[in-house]
């Protein structure tokens, strides 16, 4: 008597070049089972036979035992005829059903640091070490299934001792596609600025220039880093003026957690993001004592620090001790650089040095930014380490290619419940990002085995991603920039129904043909209606308005002063030569060259000059992030006064609050204390606005996007002040909530007004 049974076991998810066949393999011979495996184009497939009781055990421990880069999605299990057999094989990979998922680059497992760090070893100090538990993936794979000629090692011949690791089902470097070593695998080098080489040891020979205070042009695994030393004012000065970069904060490289500790507040948690195998750059409080140069993030409370994320950056930091700048590889409004010659074009005028070497990127990715709020993480930028893993959606749907908006441009592929985003883009100001943005269009599809059915692309007629997704040939759908915000935060929480959106960003092309950008909408994916905004507020000089903030503070003040504008005792109104006044009042009055906009984001622009904290800005929210910076060292307990008016909607105006800014101002209150009291006020108005729509519709769940609610401050006191209302709040955590999510919000709402097609 027996009870030998069969089964046919197909796993999709992230089961691919992450050791997933040896690790089956290994359990398959635990419990005695006799079978096959092999990658597919969809995931892993198995047959197994044995002991019906075995069977069961090993399919439970595909399950809790899986790999540590692994994620299972499904597990379909069936009976099938007992086909006899000995022994268990992995066979090739074949291709069968579409939609495989791919692994994201991956930091380096302590097995293979321990190996680089072992003088006895045969790779010790090479910097291309990995195995199949970590290494590079997403970033060097040209196709599927995941084998080595489908990567960009395809060209490096392993050597005897290289190939019997990989084909040996038991060893940890089974099957691991970059798998490679000092005598047959990528090579570091060093160039310089003209692309000649430089004598010596690449890696010595980097560190010393690194010491000197120079400029070295690092390649990752995604694309090129700028380093230098960051505790060097000089090198930093050096850095900023060379990538004309006036203000922005640089990302910092720390060996250790205990190095990153030095410098900065670190929770368990914010240790924990560092530390994980995505590596992230995690942005924690500074300490008020540290020699890191002011220059690194002038006018900022925070440092943004990650730790190595592959063998190169470990010998770097490792090597040079103290923290490096890490800032990506590129030029003003272009995405980083990843091919060796584009990489010496556009940074030879900013990089002294080349550390490089010659195994090819193909696919380049940005590295993730994370912050935390409310004890929780939440992404400023998602992208190396974390894409392509796919996301969940609320329902069945057709596929879709969304193209997000301008800023921050990702792109979402769907098909079924899943959606994956693409890696952080950049900003389509430009023929290098649009591009680029291309390029990513092309190659997820043809990693994913996707084709899309639709596109869906901003309302924007002008943008650039706009003009590309209608000249596909595919049916496009036009989606208005703030109800795509509202839809991602409800997507990424599972949320169906109608919903209250608060969405506040900068800048996004309404309904009415307007600038919006402090809205209240109610809906869901198949609709919304305006509820209200903030008051509009004119932008003279249009475009000029954001990059020159005082603008917005003085239009702010023509509202309460008109004409007697400039005669107001306040230094927001030196910004304006005598000359040039007239044609400034002229301006707001008669609208020429003065859109209207309800933006939050200018909101904050305007008391951030009034509070003489920002006039001009040289970065994107530059204003906003030094108001909340200056706010965070106040006190305020009560809210300014504001209005909430309006019939067809409600509008909330925040002009009493601007006159007690004045008066306060006027009376030598505190500045902290009073960018505090602002905050407080914009949470204020938006529960109460939030209230008045619950009266008139019912609705208790409100979902918070858009870009200004990256500031912790407000988003904090915002859902605080919700919860405390009995409101069901619900914010971003796997996807940004600035425009670099809005194309998750684009693709559920495209996907469902076309319905569930999707092969």
């Amino acid at each position: 008597m027996t009870s030998r049974e069969r089964a046919s076991l197909e796993i999709d998810g992230i089961v691919q070049g992450v050791g997933f066949r040896p690790f089956v393999y290994r359990l398959a011979l635990r419990f005695g089972l006799s079978g096959w495996v092999r990658n597919t184009g969809k995931g892993v497939q198995i047959e197994a036979e044995g002991e019906g009781e075995d069977l069961l055990a090993f399919s439970h421990a595909l399950r809790d035992e899986a790999p540590p880069l692994a994620v299972i999605g499904s597990v379909k299990f069936e009976k099938i005829a007992p086909a006899g057999g000995e022994g268990f094989v992995i066979m090739d990979s074949a291709k069968a059903g579409k939609g495989g998922e791919i692994s994201p680059d991956c930091d380096v497992c302590d097995d293979c640091l321990a190996e680089m760090f072992d003088p006895n070893n045969r790779r010790y100090l090479y910097p291309f070490i990995n195995c199949t538990n970590c290494g590079p993936r997403y970033s060097i794979i040209t196709g599927i299934p995941y084998d080595r000629p489908a990567t960009t090692m395809a060209g490096f011949a392993m050597c005897d001792d290289c190939l019997a690791e990989y084909h040996d089902p038991l060893n940890r470097r089974f099957h691991a596609q970059p798998n490679a070593c000092p005598v047959c695998g990528p090579r570091l080098s060093l160039v310089d600025r003209d692309g000649t080489p430089v004598a010596g040891d690449p890696l010595g020979q980097a560190l010393a220039a690194l010491c000197a205070g120079r400029v070295v042009a690092v390649k990752g695994v995604g694309g090129y880093h700028l380093a230098v030393d960051a505790c060097n004012e000089a090198a930093v000065s050096l850095l900023r003026r060379r990538k004309k970069r006036d203000e922005k904060p640089f990302a910092m490289l720390a060996a250790d957690l205990d190095s990153v500790r030095r410098h900065v507040r670190c929770s368990d948690l914010e240790g924990r993001l560092l530390a994980g195998v995505e590596r992230p750059i995690v942005l924690m409080r500074k300490l008020p004592q540290t020699p890191i140069a002011q220059l690194v993030a002038p006018g900022n409370g925070w440092f943004g620090f990650m730790l190595p994320g592959n063998p190169l950056q470990h010998l770097l930091a490792r090597s040079f001790g103290g923290p490096l700048v890490m800032t990506s590889g590129n030029l003003s409004d272009e995405p980083i650089a990843y091919r060796d010659d584009e990489a010496l074009r556009m940074l030879s005028g900013i990089a002294d040095m080349f550390l490089t070497n010659d195994r090819e990127i193909h696919t380049r990715t940005d590295d993730s930014v994370i912050r935390l709020y409310r004890g929780e993480p939440l992404f400023l930028r998602r992208s190396r380490g974390y894409v392509p893993r796919a996301l969940a959606l609320p329902d069945e749907q057709a596929s879709v290619l969304a193209l997000g908006a301008e800023l921050k441009a990702t792109l979402c592929l769907s098909r079924g419940a899943k959606g994956v985003l693409s890696q952080h883009i950049g900003d389509l100001k430009n023929a290098a990002t649009m591009a680029s943005l291309e390029e990513s269009a092309g190659h997820l599809q043809r990693l994913l085995e996707i084709t899309p059915e639709v596109v869906a692309h901003d309302l924007h007629p002008d943008y650039l991603s706009t003009v590309y997704g209608q000249g596909l040939g595919l049916p496009c759908v036009a989606v208005q920039h703030h109800h795509a915000h509202m839809a991602s935060c409800m997507a990424e929480n599972g949320l169906d129904g109608d919903v209250i959106g608060v969405i506040l960003d900068g800048t996004g092309y309404g309904s009415d043909g307007t600038i919006w950008g402090g809205e209240f909408l109610v809906g869901g994916y198949g609709g919304f209606e305006r509820r209200g905004h903030l008051a509009q507020l004119r932008m003279p000089g249009g475009d000029a308005a954001v990059k020159e903030p005082y603008r917005m503070a003085l239009s702010a003040l023509y509202r309460l002063h008109e004409d007697q504008l400039f005669r107001q005792p306040l230094t927001v109104c030196e910004q304006v030569q005598e000359s040039d006044r007239p044609l400034f009042l002229k301006m707001l009055e008669k609208g020429i060259n003065a859109p209207l906009t309800s933006s939050c984001g200018r909101l904050f622009d305007a008391v951030s000059a009034l509070l003489g904290v920002r006039h001009r800005i040289s970065y994107e929210g530059q204003a906003a992030i030094e108001l909340e910076a200056l706010a965070e060292t106040g006190s305020a307990d009560e809210p300014y006064p504001y209005l909430v008016t309006g019939e067809a909607g409600e509008v909330l105006d925040f002009a009493p609050a601007v006159v007690a800014i004045c008066t306060d101002l006027a009376a030598g209150r505190s500045r902290a204390d009073i960018a505090r009291a602002f905050h407080r006020t914009v949470a204020a108005g938006i529960v109460d606005v939030c209230g008045r729509i619950r009266t008139t519709t019912g609705l208790d769940r409100v979902v918070l996007s858009g870009g200004v609610f990256q500031n912790r401050l407000l988003t904090e006191d915002v859902a605080d002040r919700l919860a405390a209302a009995d409101f069901l709040v619900y914010c971003h955590r796997l996807v940004p909530p600035n425009d670099g999510g809005l194309a998750l919000g684009q693709a559920v709402i495209a996907g469902r007004l076309f319905g569930c097609r999707g092969k």
